[in-house]
């Protein structure tokens, strides 16, 4: 009878080494890494910690010497003694809602009339989307020059002269309709990526069950889709509280203009305004801070919540 003989396996084949980095792999993710992470400290997180440690001073930002501290006493004259800061924490409010019960809603709507693979859905999409290309300083000279009262295309399709851009009253009004336009075409896209993903099972599934069109996407999509639902009230509230280019533009490059104030106008006023007021400007950009991280944690707190019951 013959043995068959086993011959043992190299150390090296059963147990691989790991490769070691060379200098060259250590350089390249040094690189790849530090550089990201020296520009988020360099441009976000030290000039947000500078802001709010500024927003107890007053200074002309002129010489770090003129640097005083006053404590709390920016904090209390806006809230108290800044005619401007309330219609504009009014103004922010009213834009968060407007986008969030319009332009946010249509968004999805279209997102999900597309993804029915319609003919020329390419074309549409192409063409809602194509203002989210644009900068809002751009979107904000087209729709300058849409509503201008001599020569703009909206006086002359109703047939009368309306000051769209100059009156208090719309003017807000006016700017929400430029902004929505833009930001429908976003929400549309971030939807419709996410309606790509969905699986069509479950909508076989819900239609076999007896449920239409309306129930299916309130019951079974929407829920499935909550990443996305996420994202997109978070890209809401952050666009609808730092709103800033298509005002700035429309309302002439003021942030007191009557009916047109917002919180971002304010901070840019005070910090690079005629007359510099950099701890003043700083107070505000925190009272915005705060806010806008409060909308957030209290969907985001809400909705974990749920999900843990």
């Amino acid at each position: 009878m013959s043995s068959v003989r086993t011959v043992p396996r190299s150390p090296s084949r059963a147990h691989p080494r790991p490769r070691r980095l060379g200098p060259g792999d250590r350089l390249f993710l040094t690189l790849i890494v530090g550089i990201p992470l020296l520009a988020l400290l360099v441009f976000v997180w030290l000039p947000a910690l500078a802001s709010i440690g500024l927003s107890f001073t007053s200074w002309d930002g002129l010489t770090l010497s003129d640097i005083r501290w006053v404590g709390l006493d920016n904090y209390h004259e806006i809230l108290t003694n800044y005619p401007p800061f309330w219609p504009a924490v009014r103004n922010n409010v009213v834009w968060l809602l407007f986008t969030a019960l319009l332009p946010t809603p249509f968004g999805v709507f279209l997102a999900y009339q597309l993804d029915h693979k319609i003919r020329f859905t390419r074309v549409y999409q192409t063409a809602i989307f194509m203002p989210m290309v644009l900068s809002l300083a751009v979107v904000g000279f087209i729709w300058e020059i849409i509503y201008n009262p001599d020569t703009g295309l909206l006086d002359g399709m109703i047939g009368h002269h309306v000051d769209w851009l100059g009156d208090p009253h719309l003017n807000l009004w006016a700017v929400l309709v430029a902004s929505s336009w833009r930001h429908t075409g976003y929400i549309m896209i971030l939807y419709l990526a996410g309606l790509k993903g969905f699986d069509p099972a479950l909508k076989e599934a819900a239609s076999l069950d007896g449920a239409n069109g309306r129930q299916t996407f309130l019951k079974v999509v929407m829920p499935a889709l909550k990443p996305v639902n996420i994202i997109i009230l978070v890209v809401t509230v952050m666009e609808s509280l730092r709103a800033f280019d298509v005002v700035y533009v429309l309302g002439g490059g003021t942030g007191s203009k009557p009916g047109m104030e917002l919180l971002s106008l304010l901070i840019t006023d005070n910090i690079i305004g005629e007359s510099s007021h950099i701890g003043y400007g700083s107070a505000l950009a925190v009272i915005l801070l705060i806010v806008s991280l409060a909308a957030i944690a209290a969907f985001l707190f809400q909705t974990f919540r749920k999900e843990d019951q």
